[in-house]
């Protein structure tokens, strides 16, 4: 099938682009609240609090993720991530990834034509997508945007050749040897239907999380009610003077005469406004956005009186852990595609994919084990170990606990 071009990718970009930012938005916790109208004035939407729910659901993910290299690395991928930042760049992708659905790691060469590998986000590159290997076909890219958000700096990849724009205008063309684009996506949950994958900011989450925020909105405007309780007074003479609301409402001593007749008036509070409803309707949402990401209610805030032990909080992030072992493999495959590109433009050969079947991504394991855990991974291994010799090794148990041995340094 013939490409279809770079116009046609920077139409699709344009079309995905205002929903990835709308995304952002709730990430950095600066979206607006949809304000639905009712007996409060909207002079007072000004009050509208922010709620960092979709960050967290972001980030518990992310910060599980602990990319440590690859095993069996028979064309050397480490020290090309090494050299890229490793510490960084893969923890970028994944955080870029979970918030867009999909970011893409571009690849170039630097000026002694080693391999330069650098993150874009999914509101900034796009392509057309092989289903079997999940490279790409062809890939567009804005490198560079000017103040007001228009492309100034963009890139056509396409297999074998980049090309370079400034304003519109083609400036470079660089050549390889890569069988493929050098744009490679990072994928979270992709499946037939959608290959570019789903982001973790649902519509469930923004929905849920617009509604906490018009219950907390509500509650601000509530809560000057409960501060001050309306009060009220009947029985006072036509020709009483008038008093200020304002200070009668604060005065800690307020004097009412009898008038001609010997009458008083009567005093009396209106029943005092309770905040429990918000609070209850704050935790359902809470307790719904929960369920919707695999989070707990601790973790957005609603804190149990006794503390959970380690295994108990395993326990409830059940669900936290199967989505994070499912994001270890596909970003696993990412991070693989990405490396075996720039092995090709490293060593100016174009390998085939086939070749690195041995090679696989390794992980630190997604809850860090506690002193009593170690112990019983210890006690386990020994007595594996002593069913099957040699059964479980130094490269498991670093799987398992997640502790380097020292006799192996840089073992993965």
């Amino acid at each position: 099938m013939p490409p279809k071009g770079m116009q046609y990718l920077k139409n699709k970009l344009a079309r995905k682009r205002t929903r990835v930012l709308l995304r952002y938005r709730y990430y950095d916790m600066k979206n607006s609240m949809e304000y639905v109208k009712t007996i409060i004035p909207s002079e007072f939407t000004w009050m509208a609090e922010s709620l960092g729910w979709c960050g967290k659901a972001v980030d518990s993910l992310a910060d599980r993720l602990y990319f440590r290299g690859f095993r069996n690395d028979n064309f050397d991928l480490n020290t090309i991530f090494y050299m890229n930042n490793m510490d960084i760049l893969p923890d970028s992708s994944f955080l870029s990834a979970l918030i867009s659905s999909c970011s893409f790691i571009y690849i170039s060469e630097d000026v002694s034509g080693f391999p330069r590998m650098e993150v874009i986000s999914g509101a900034d590159a796009t392509g057309e997508i092989d289903t079997a290997t999940y490279l790409l076909k062809e890939g567009y890219a804005v490198l560079e945007r000017d103040k007001f958000g228009n492309a100034v700096q963009e890139a056509y990849f396409t297999p074998g050749k980049t090309e370079y724009f400034t304003n519109g205008e083609l400036t470079r063309v660089d050549t390889n040897r890569a069988p493929a684009p050098l744009l490679v996506p990072i994928i979270y949950r992709p499946d037939a239907i959608r290959p570019f994958g789903h982001s973790r900011i649902s519509r469930a989450c923004m929905k849920l999380t617009q509604g906490a925020l018009r219950t907390l909105f509500r509650s601000e405007v509530s809560a000057e009610f409960y501060s001050f309780p309306q009060k009220w007074v009947s029985g006072l003479s036509d020709s009483a003077e008038e008093f200020d609301k304002w200070k009668a409402s604060i005065a800690t001593l307020l004097t009412f005469t009898k008038d001609d007749e010997g009458e008083a008036p009567k005093i009396g509070q209106f029943s005092q406004q309770s905040m429990q409803p918000y609070i209850d309707q704050l935790r359902t949402f809470a307790s719904l956005f929960a369920g919707e990401t695999g989070l707990t209610p601790d973790d957005l805030g609603f804190v149990k009186d006794n503390p959970s032990s380690s295994e108990a909080i395993k326990a409830s992030h059940e669900n936290l852990r199967l989505l994070a072992r499912k994001a270890q493999r596909t970003f696993g495959a990412g991070l693989l595609n990405a490396g075996y590109l720039a092995a090709c433009v490293r060593d100016n050969y174009p390998y085939t994919r086939q070749q690195l079947y041995q090679t696989i991504p390794a992980w630190n394991p997604i809850f860090e084990p506690d002193a009593h855990t170690i112990a019983a991974i210890g006690d386990a291994a020994v007595k594996l170990n002593q069913a099957c010799p040699g059964y479980i090794g130094a490269e498991a148990l670093h799987d398992i606990t997640g502790i380097e041995p020292d006799s192996r340094q840089g073992a993965l």
